[in-house]
């Protein structure tokens, strides 16, 4: 198969092209690293880092270090919940606490733009590059998708692991190359890739989460505060929406504060825009209209729970023109 060519969910439905495509991945691995080098990934838990660790693991083994950076911008018992899942398929995987570093870089930042820089030279330069000199490892393989590289190129979103695609050599820039696995695919074919891994349904079908964890969830700056109140809420979020088909569940903090009434006197609060998505591959998304009990759940739990958060509310316009996330 041709690197540049896209490979679609209809072509790896078809059992040999999927044993050429993981061959294929598997070899490229390898010949990167070369028989006596080492290589380091980096696993979130979503289904594009779950594959590419699994790729990586079965082209490497014990030549693969992986590592899951706590940033302290995940969602609630992320860290120990992919541990163990990983732990279970038999590949070991180091929790690395970094939350200080990205909150210190984060600190002062409210344009989108500035922050998601702050969260990649964060994890690219201050994390992930001691990280790879102290292992020596020359490669970083990364679960950048095709949709990443073209709304990335389109300038509709910077995706925090996009570098080669806006002209940055991760080799000058951090000392190690990159490479990309699953940039031929998206999301639904990296689904079945997933799958023809033997990897567990709670990673298969799990929601695409952002690079840049809950910072791009927070409009503003971000803090330690505010962090622990999007967490919280997405909690209820993804506990109300787990019985419907969505694509993807995504819960916002405002960046204004409103009027609301706590305990009968007057609060200005946080308010909270819920999202939530139907799509095949992100590209086009259409806004999931769901009963009108699970927008009463929202709107009674939401403020009822989440200390500080007095409105909630749900969006309402597809992608285009909207886009998923909120930044």
């Amino acid at each position: 198969m041709g690197m540049n060519r896209e490979i679609t969910a209809a072509m790896l439905s078809d059992a040999r092209v999927m044993q050429d495509f993981i061959d294929e991945q598997v070899a490229a691995i390898q010949e990167a690293v070369g028989n006596d080098g080492l290589a380091v990934n980096a696993l979130s838990g979503g289904v594009d880092s779950s594959v590419v660790t699994m790729l990586g693991h079965r082209a490497l083994g014990s030549r693969l270090k992986t590592y899951f950076i706590d940033s302290g911008l995940m969602r609630e018992g992320e860290p120990g919940q992919i541990f163990g899942i990983f732990w279970s398929l038999g590949i070991p995987v180091e929790i690395v606490n970094a939350a200080d570093v990205f909150l210190r870089n984060l600190a002062g930042l409210t344009d989108p733009e500035k922050k998601r820089d702050g969260v990649s030279q964060s994890f690219y330069r201050d994390v992930f590059g001691k990280l790879v000199r102290e292992s020596g490892a020359q490669v970083l393989l990364h679960g950048t998708n095709l949709t990443d590289v073209e709304e990335t190129k389109a300038g509709i979103k910077r995706q925090h692991n996009i570098f080669e695609q806006l002209g940055i050599d991760p080799q000058q820039a951090f000392g190690y190359k990159i490479l990309e696995p699953l940039v031929q695919l998206r999301k639904d074919g990296i689904r079945l890739v997933a799958q023809a891994l033997d990897l567990p349904p709670k990673i298969v079908n799990r929601q695409p989460f952002p690079g840049p964890g809950l910072s791009v969830r927070i409009q503003g700056e971000v803090t330690a505060e505010k962090l622990g109140i999007v967490r919280k809420a997405t909690v209820i979020v993804e506990e109300i929406f787990h019985i419907l088909p969505v694509f993807q569940t995504m819960t916002i903090l405002k960046g204004d504060r409103v009027t609301g009434i706590v305990g009968g006197k007057r609060l200005f609060g946080y308010q909270i825009e819920v999202r939530a998505w139907t799509s095949v591959d992100a590209r086009k998304a259409e806004p999931a209209i769901p009963p009108t009990f699970i927008l009463q759940d929202l709107g009674r739990r939401i403020p009822a729970e989440v200390p500080g958060v007095v409105s909630v509310v749900y969006q309402l316009t597809p992608k285009p023109p909207c886009t998923m996330e909120a930044e």
